[in-house]
């Protein structure tokens, strides 16, 4: 499907991000504070199993189980296949790679695409930044690299097209606060972004075992960042977040519609009124949806897509929810 087609003009917002960042970091906290905590009681986990040094209880071996997980004296005493659950270290660090590329820039719903992917951090840094865990970040905004920064003090890292940002893994809600409102800072370029130059930076150089999140809308190529996803799940668990605007699954009747692509500029004017014109969009905005989760699932990533029409915690949590239960669920002692 064709970007362009996909990408409408962004919808115009009263004030810069970045003038709003503080009030909507704290507004963030408080839903996320609210929403997630009740499932952070009792035993110490995340988003997903941590590899930690801990073992927990085994359970049955289902299809899609990590192998390396396989726990033999079980199985071998039961003639029954089982996993051993895994208890997340408690000094886990976990990573981002935040898409901030141009295509981000975009939103018909009650959000941008952009402000899902800062809410998202924000989720993820509540759920993994206590009992000393380390988290970190790199940042992709358009096309091409520049050498990483080594250094951050909470501001936001250097604008310019083509910036690849890497801010430190650090330890304590000071410095995981700091992060975010550098993630909410980052400005936006033009240009394409390189998702796979982004998702490279969490390989090189090798970190310890941990928990990568990549937040995109994945909307490059697949061929362009599936390998490196693959390689970053060779080391570390790594959990996709798909951010998605309705706009880019289907098409409104409202005649004609000029569409711009906000990475090469290309303007089209788009005649809705056509159902046949309609379904074929509909019909590769599919196929690319498909393409997109059949790649992710043969990294061996989890996914979950975020929507910019939808309450993005309520799905959150509910994934949060359904991953614990998916751990626990037919465990024996």
């Amino acid at each position: 499907m064709a970007r362009a087609a996909a990408v409408t003009s962004p919808t115009p917002r009263p004030a810069p991000l970045a003038d709003r960042s503080e009030a909507v970091l704290s507004r963030l906290q408080l839903l996320v504070t609210r929403k997630l905590d009740g499932l952070l009681q009792g035993d110490y986990a995340g988003l997903l199993p941590g590899p930690g040094s801990e073992a927990g209880e085994s359970r049955e071996y289902r299809p899609g189980d990590d192998v390396r997980r396989m726990d033999w004296p079980v199985t071998a005493r039961t003639t029954t296949p089982h996993v051993r659950r895994t208890v997340a270290d408690r000094e886990l660090e976990t990573w981002l790679a935040l898409d901030l590329s141009a295509s981000l820039d975009f939103g018909t719903g009650q959000w941008l695409k952009r402000e899902v992917v800062v809410a998202a951090a924000a989720a993820i840094t509540h759920l993994t930044v206590r009992g000393g865990n380390r988290i970190g970040a790199v940042i992709g905004t358009g096309g091409g690299v520049s050498a990483p920064t080594r250094r951050f003090r909470g501001g936001p890292p250097p604008a310019g097209p083509g910036v690849l940002t890497r801010l430190p893994a650090r330890s304590g809600r000071k410095e995981a606060q700091g992060l975010l409102r550098a993630v909410a800072g980052t400005a936006i370029q033009p240009g394409r972004g390189d998702l796979g130059a982004l998702i490279e930076m969490l390989n090189r150089p090798p970190r310890r075992r941990g928990v990568a999140v990549v937040v995109s809308d994945f909307l490059a190529p697949a061929e362009q960042w599936a390998r490196p996803m693959r390689k970053l799940r060779v080391r570390h668990d790594v959990l996709a977040i798909e951010v998605v605007d309705p706009r880019e699954l289907e098409l409104p009747d409202v005649g004609v519609l000029p569409v711009v692509d906000p990475e090469s500029g290309e303007l089209h004017e788009v005649q809705t009124a056509d159902p046949r014109l309609r379904q074929r969009y509909a019909d590769a905005a599919a196929a690319q949806r498909a393409t997109i989760a059949a790649a992710l699932r043969g990294a061996g990533a989890a996914h979950l897509r975020l929507r910019t029409d939808r309450d993005w915690l309520l799905d959150m949590v509910r994934f949060v929810a359904a991953q614990r239960h998916a751990r626990t669920r037919g465990t024996t002692r």
